[in-house]
């Protein structure tokens, strides 16, 4: 028998072929026409510092610093249109206008204080702060120039406009706007009788903004602060101690404040001919004119003094 030959013996596999290595190759990326021939060193380097914004450059000029025109019969005829300028750095130089002539030329400026009241609301209201600071401080000026006549001008509501946008900017986060708006307010209480001040500062008591209340409140007291007796009671007891009530409770320390011490004038005034027992009188006085809980809360208020 013949043999086989060993190499048919098994079967063979075939040798797998070996893999070869993957070679990676950098892809270069393409510049862009601005990359070339820029040093590595000067593209790693910070930018430069934003310009400081325009409203660096605005002046606020105190009033003692204010002079009079030369000419106030010419200037006052470009004094509007100045004011409704859309170069915003302009406004400020025609509120500035607004301020001398309030300061020294105010007959010159009567005729036409109610338009530029209105103006003032809307100056109040633009974003710069340079311009609604500016527009406060004129309002302050105006304040102390006319007073009470500014209560004259009750068609337009100019003054109803304004007082509501210095409350308003008086409880703004901004600090030097608040700050100003604070001093407008207080102008306006030191030139302006406290009864008819008071009949416009009521209805803010209630207002939804509770910083907005607060400034209200701080009017009110600062305006009773300067009542005497007959004042107090011409104007109403019972009225000043409801306008008191809602604040005494109110979130802000600054309202509850405000009230306490509008509480205190009205519990003065009340008192100030009751000889015998006045803590009696006054108990039985806010039970029979107020609300059980308003009652408590100004009894409660006027024992804390």
């Amino acid at each position: 028998m013949a043999l086989r030959p060993i190499d048919n013996a098994l079967p063979t596999t075939p040798e797998r072929p070996k893999k070869q290595a993957k070679l990676s190759i950098p892809i270069q990326t393409q510049k862009k026409p601005s990359d070339f021939g820029v040093n590595e060193e000067k593209k790693a380097s910070p930018l430069p510092p934003p310009p400081p914004p325009a409203d660096a450059s605005v002046d606020y000029v105190s009033s003692e610093k204010l002079k009079p025109f030369e000419d106030p019969e010419s200037k006052i005829q470009g004094l509007v249109e100045g004011l409704e300028s859309k170069d915003w750095v302009k406004v400020c130089e025609s509120l500035n206008d607004v301020r001398r002539f309030s300061l020294h030329h105010s007959t010159a400026l009567l005729p036409i204080l109610e338009k530029v009241m209105l103006i003032l609301v809307k100056a109040m209201n633009n974003p710069r702060s340079a311009l609604c600071k500016t527009s406060i401080m004129a309002a302050s000026d105006i304040f102390n120039a006319f007073g009470e006549k500014l209560l004259d001008f009750t068609d337009s509501g100019a003054f109803d406009r304004l007082l509501l946008q210095l409350l308003l900017k008086a409880s703004q986060d901004k600090k030097f706007v608040c700050e100003e708006a604070d001093k407008s307010l207080k102008s306006m209480v030191n030139t302006i009788a406290p009864l008819p001040l008071l009949n416009k500062l009521s209805g803010y008591v209630n207002h939804g903004n509770l910083r907005v209340r607060a400034k209200a409140a701080v009017s009110i007291s600062n305006s009773v602060s300067k009542m005497g007796v007959d004042e107090i009671k011409e104007f109403g007891l019972v009225k000043l101690l409801q306008m008191a009530t809602g604040s005494l409770n109110d979130r802000l320390p600054e309202a509850r404040e405000a009230a306490r011490s509008i509480v205190f004038s009205v519990y003065k005034a009340f008192t100030e001919n009751e000889d015998e027992n006045p803590g009696e009188a006054w108990q039985s006085f806010c039970q029979s004119s107020l609300s059980p809980i308003q009652a408590q809360s100004i009894i409660k208020a006027v024992g804390s003094q």
